[in-house]
């Protein structure tokens, strides 16, 4: 990256249909500057370019990460095309902002991984709700004791329909579908909130013309605690969650991105029935960009992108098997 007063310089590779949201976070963010973006076509990259303050559209990603005013790269596109370039970035020295899911697999997020620290540069996926104030408040009341011992997990995620025109999302040779989409949030959800992996998952897919429209699964964790998601595209919009204690429930709905015009909340149920409201404040996806320009150690995140990426394998071997309980590879710290 640059010197410490300097600005750092990204490049966008994909003008995909969440590019211009990201954008306009990174063009808010400290220090952070948005020098080209580049796209298959150069008319399609000037418009882009045109359309978000962008000074240079380039014809081609391989062109984007050869430019010397580029110092990271942001990436959205679609899933299967997210280990090649984030490899191909670490390898021309520049760090990488990647669209969830990092990939498709464990095997290729581990290999971005390798690669960005056999390089020296810095990676993180962009799953911005790891980076907010309020779930570090979710870490230390899930750790401090307050809930108590911890039963059990629930997450939902799902959006009805969600799709626009020539949508990746419903093509499964690109790594669409619900699994890899809805089910990152979900998964990862679990995997922060116990602190571990699965041991064991079972689940279930609905699919409809060859792509996952809802994933139901049930993951069986260390200690005896268990947990449950459900993710699709054919229910209304649900982004929650719920941690269960012997004491009390920590609730959130809202969880992947605030709801709109209104602050990050959350709600603590105890046993009694008290409820204890908390809102928040801050943009998430401005604290994940500042955090990955900062150079403080990411590894804490990574691992929980890899290990979610772990569960979603284990979730796919189950579904191949028509439900059966899978194992949860383990891998050695980071």
């Amino acid at each position: 990256m640059s010197d410490e007063d300097s600005n750092i310089r990204f490049g966008v590779v994909g003008t995909g249909r969440i590019t211009r949201r990201l954008v306009a976070d990174l063009q808010s963010t400290d220090h952070v500057e948005v020098t080209a973006i580049a796209s298959r076509t150069q008319e399609r990259a000037q418009w882009y370019a045109d359309q978000y303050g962008i000074a240079s559209a380039v014809k081609g990603y391989q062109g984007l990460l050869q430019r010397e005013d580029v110092d990271a790269v942001y990436i959205s596109l679609p899933p299967s095309m997210h280990a090649e370039w984030a490899i191909a970035a670490a390898e021309h020295g520049l760090h990488v902002l990647c669209e969830k899911p990092l990939a498709i697999s464990a095997e290729q997020a581990v290999s971005i991984d390798e690669v960005c620290c056999s390089q020296g540069v810095r990676w993180l996926d962009a799953t911005g709700w790891l980076h907010h104030p309020r779930t570090a408040s979710f870490r230390d009341w899930i750790g401090d004791g307050r809930l108590g011992e911890i039963g059990h997990v629930s997450a939902a995620v799902s959006f009805y329909q969600p799709f626009q025109s020539g949508d990746h999302r419903l093509d499964a040779t690109l790594g669409g579908g619900c699994v890899l989409d809805l089910g990152w949030y979900a998964c990862g959800l679990v995997r922060f909130a116990c602190d571990d992996l699965p041991l064991e998952v079972s689940a279930d897919v609905l699919v409809r013309e060859g792509v996952s429209q809802r994933l139901t699964a049930m993951f069986w964790m260390p200690d005896g605690v268990t947990a449950t998601i459900s993710c699709g595209y054919d229910t209304a919009t649900r982004k929650w969650f719920e941690v269960a204690g012997s004491n009390a429930s920590l609730v959130c709905d809202d969880f992947t991105r605030p709801w709109a015009e209104r602050p990050p909340r959350c709600w603590i149920h105890d046993a009694s029935g008290k409820v204890e409201s908390h809102t928040f404040e801050g943009s998430q996806e401005r604290l994940m960009i500042a955090r990955l320009a900062s150079g403080e150690c990411l590894k804490p995140w990574q691992q929980i992108a890899i290990d979610t990426h772990l569960i979603l394998d284990a979730i796919h071997e189950s579904v191949t098997m028509g439900g059966g309980r899978v194992p949860v590879l383990r891998r050695a710290g980071m």
